[in-house]
């Protein structure tokens, strides 16, 4: 069995630069998300189809109230690249605690909501991502179950994730966490870790 992708984070220094780069290089519009008041950050939004979306996500320079370290690996970002992804949670508290005996720091579960432009109510539980280390191809997890919308109900649809790439030195450990999460992705051996997105979008076939 396949579980899906929620979501991929695309981290960035500068979200306004960032949303015009992709939509030159994408040739689709991107949507402003809003700030993440708790964890210091801000997002824009991309739809990739069968409920999934790419998250664009920078430091909000306006919230002095939280520091580095923030999630995601923004505060050890080198360039812009893709540092996190999600996965859609079948249940969560399962999810959370295989991923707390792989890694004790992993697994805490938070939660939070909010309204949509359209009225409905958007919400959600978290297996939270960490601070670190830059780029983790390890998921969190995201559950939408309570929820009366998800992020992409609101964008149009102009583009598609082909594939998601993960590439890590250290294979064994995760792909046997990966078989117990249902995940049914490839790890690639790699001397350094990254992820890549494959996508289709007007412009082609490009990749992130």
């Amino acid at each position: 069995m396949s579980r899906k992708i929620d979501h991929i984070v695309y981290c960035v220094d500068n979200l306004e630069e960032a949303i015009k780069d992709l939509e030159i290089k994408l040739g689709v519009k991107v949507t402003i998300g809003g700030a993440h008041l708790t964890q210091g950050t801000k997002n824009a939004l991309i739809n990739l189809g069968d409920g999934c979306y790419l998250e664009i996500l920078a430091i909000d320079e306006n919230n002095t109230d939280i520091k580095a370290p923030r999630w995601m690996g923004i505060d050890l970002l080198q360039s812009s690249q893709i540092t996190r992804w999600a996965l859609k949670a079948e249940n969560i508290k399962d999810d959370s605690k295989l991923l707390s005996t792989y890694n004790p720091y992993m697994g805490q579960v938070s939660g939070g909501s909010r309204k949509m432009n359209n009225g409905k109510s958007l919400t959600w539980q978290i297996a939270m991502p960490l601070p670190k280390p830059e780029i983790d191809i390890i998921p969190f997890i995201t559950d939408w179950t309570k929820s009366e919308a998800h992020p992409t109900d609101t964008l149009d649809q102009d583009c598609k994730l082909l594939e998601l790439r993960l590439n890590d030195p250290n294979t064994n450990d995760i792909q046997n966490l990966f078989t117990q999460l249902h995940i049914d992705l490839k790890i690639n051996i790699s001397k350094t870790t990254s992820i890549q997105a494959i996508i289709q979008c007007p412009n082609g076939i490009v990749h992130i």
